[in-house]
């Protein structure tokens, strides 16, 4: 673990040999107390030895060459083993099992397809698609669908409901909140009205006697479809013959929910929706153990969020309110204090007589909550002063302002799922976060706010939480106990491991790619005037270091000469630099570097006829057995008095070597 200090150029040689490359300047923990940090250089032809630490905030820097860091590793790569040995199981229970294949498409099934009253985006159609194929085969489906906030993954839910029923199955909808309950009940109810399906919702918000009915009704199969929070769960609900779960909002689940679910679901199809992303390594390491889907286009007509981020001050406020209120729109009003709510809905009464204020928190009654928020979604209220209990999911189409109070205070996830509440409709919407003006901003809460002004525009939660994302992501996927790992060894290398224990359990162990080292007197770097910035010299080095075949160098090639134009000689030996590494690494060496007057070729078992060939066209070479290496004489253009060859001519000597010598 070392922290980037920056990229340095250094040259060495003088003259006509003087060649200049980058490197990579990284600083390690000090080996002696109260001495400055000890720093490598890496060269830039093997940044694929360096990943970006994604993880805890500051993490401790390791000492070079200390042992704590294999240490870290080990522990992680232990706990990993057992993941993947957990992950294996379930998937091959999984297999094993036979579940209810279902039949195809309906009539029915695309009536209601087509009642969609809107357009469906081509994530939406992929992914319905590849629901239904699941729930045609045998093996029971156990599929995840992430997408960010109102990308429209409830409605993939209904078809997939829909298709269940038509097979004479009962369906459960798992949903974390009351308040969903409620709302997917209404959504679903409208989609199936024209069809003889029964919707049900089952939460604390039924009477005894209505949730009463609704269980006999699951119990004798008059009821196919049952929107509810964990009581689905409970004893006291039992099916009489499932065929589909569907799990909402999968992130907010605990763990004692998901092992009940376990149990539900040993032959029953699985339909897992999510709003946090599942970062992409992850989904490649656990391809075919669990199917993702991700949706990752807006719908039409939706407009970006406004975003505003500033001082709070009355007058902003009342304007904010006021001009919603102009377009006979609604307002959140996130204060997330219960103990002063009140003082503050009172004060905004006072700041805007003309409009109906009311409150909302977690610590009231069940029934009063429900009553607000079924009040503010027909239009009694203008204001609703609130917690964050509107965080997930509440979907309210009229309500086109947000403002949070205190802002500076909140995650930045959390700001974005708040964010998300907002810009449902065809409406453009308005985000303010304020922060208390009296008060200076932390440096944190600074960067925070920053970077949700920077990414408002549609699908940015990839983007914008993807260190705090990636953490939670994988946290849910795999089990929560497994953050402080990734925090140790960060999050790339954690995913790494879990894809290898994978592989190994399943036998395929994957070969990496020898490391190389390449030291010849060859002028290779991108300068600064065809790439200017650190960001995208690094990237640019990076792709480099990471091709490991002629057509991938191809294009990272075409990549440069699209972005930057036409490259210069330092750039084209930089390539030749990497398609030599290539040739080399594929005879087995791993090391061709420049020492004293000769140039050094290692690892090095050359049979006699090879050994005789390079005397006789390298006079002067010499092989050692101890450093099981060859060392060839420098080249220069004479024999006597010549220069030394550098930059591509060297390159083309080194390659005929390898042809002459190590190519069988």
């Amino acid at each position: 673990m070392a922290k980037f200090v920056e990229l340095l150029q250094r040259s060495t040689g003088a003259g006509p040999t003087r060649t200049t490359r980058e490197y990579l300047v990284l600083e390690y923990a000090p080996s002696k107390r109260g001495a400055p940090g000890d720093r490598l250089f890496v060269p830039t032809d093997q940044l694929d030895q360096v990943t970006r630490y994604v993880g805890g905030d500051a993490p401790a820097l390791s000492k070079m060459g200390g042992s704590d860091w294999s240490k870290t590793k080990n522990q992680a790569r232990k706990a990993v083993k057992e993941i993947a040995g957990e992950l294996i199981r379930l998937y091959s229970a999984r297999m094993a099992s036979r579940g209810h294949a279902f039949g195809p498409d309906t009539p029915w099934q695309r009536e209601l397809e087509e009642a969609f009253p809107y357009v469906e985006t081509p994530d939406q159609l992929t992914t319905i698609n590849e629901v239904k194929a699941d729930m045609e085969r045998e093996v029971p489906m156990d599929r995840l669908v992430s997408g960010d906030v109102g990308y429209g993954k409830t409605e993939i839910a209904v078809r997939a409901a829909f298709k269940a029923v038509q097979d004479g199955k009962q369906v459960a909808v798992l949903v974390p909140t009351t308040l969903l309950v409620q709302q997917h009940f209404e959504t679903f109810s409208e989609r199936f009205s024209g069809f003889p399906v029964r919707v049900r919702a089952l939460s604390r918000f039924q009477t005894a006697k209505e949730s009463r009915e609704t269980a006999e009704g699951l119990t004798s199969g008059a009821v196919d479809v049952v929107i509810g929070t964990h009581r689905l769960l409970s004893k006291e609900v039992s099916f009489k013959d499932l065929g589909l779960v569907i799990v909402d909002e999968e992130q907010r689940f605990g763990v004692e929910h998901k092992e009940a679910l376990k149990k539900m679901r040993t032959n029953v199809d699985v339909l897992a929706m999510s709003a946090t992303p599942i970062p992409r390594t992850l989904e490649m390491s656990l391809t075919g153990i669990r199917e993702t889907s991700t949706l990752a286009t807006p719908p039409e007509e939706r407009h970006p969020v406004l975003t505003y981020v500033g001082p709070y001050t009355d007058k902003q406020a009342s304007a904010a309110i006021r001009r919603e209120l102009m377009r006979e729109g609604q307002v959140f009003f996130v204060h997330n204090r219960v103990s002063s709510i009140d003082r503050t809905a009172a004060h905004l009464k006072e700041l805007v007589p003309e409009a109906r204020v009311a409150v909302a928190h977690g610590q009231m009654t069940e029934s009063r909550l429900e009553q607000i928020i079924v009040d503010f979604w027909e239009k009694r209220f203008d204001v609703l002063v609130c917690t964050t209990i509107i965080e997930t999911g509440l979907d309210i189409s009229n309500a086109n302002t947000l403002i949070v109070d205190r802002a500076d205070s909140y995650g930045l996830s959390q700001l974005h799922q708040l964010r998300g509440r907002v810009g449902r409709g065809r409406e453009r919407a308005y985000a303010y976060f304020l922060y208390p003006s009296e008060k200076p901003l932390g440096e944190v809460a600074l960067e925070r706010l920053k970077a949700v002004a920077a990414h408002n525009e549609l699908g940015a939660g990839m983007q914008l939480a993807m260190k705090d994302l990636e953490i939670r992501g994988a946290g849910n996927l795999l089990g929560g106990e497994q953050s402080g790992h990734i925090q140790g060894v960060g999050f790339d290398l954690y995913i790494r491991l879990v894809g290898e224990a994978v592989a190994n359990f399943r036998g395929e162990a994957e070969e990496k790619a020898a490391e190389m080292k390449i030291e010849l007197p060859v002028n290779a770097h991108l300068p600064h005037d065809y790439v200017p910035g650190e960001r995208l010299r690094l990237e640019a080095y990076r792709k480099l270091a990471a091709a490991v075949t002629d057509e991938a160098i191809d294009a990272v090639v075409a990549e440069l000469k699209d972005r930057y134009g036409e490259p210069p000689a330092a750039v084209q030996n930089l390539v030749s630099v990497a398609r030599f590494r290539v040739a080399a690494r594929a005879l087995g060496l791993t090391d061709v570097a420049l020492q004293g007057n000769f140039i050094k070729f290692a690892p090095a078992e050359l049979p006699e006829s090879k050994q005789m060939r390079l005397t006789r066209m390298y006079p002067g070479a010499a092989i050692k057995p101890a450093l099981n290496a060859v060392l060839v004489p420098k080249p220069k253009t004479a024999r006597i008095g010549g220069r030394d060859l550098v930059d591509a001519e060297i390159l083309d000597w080194a390659k005929n070597v390898l042809d002459a010598v190590f190519t069988a």
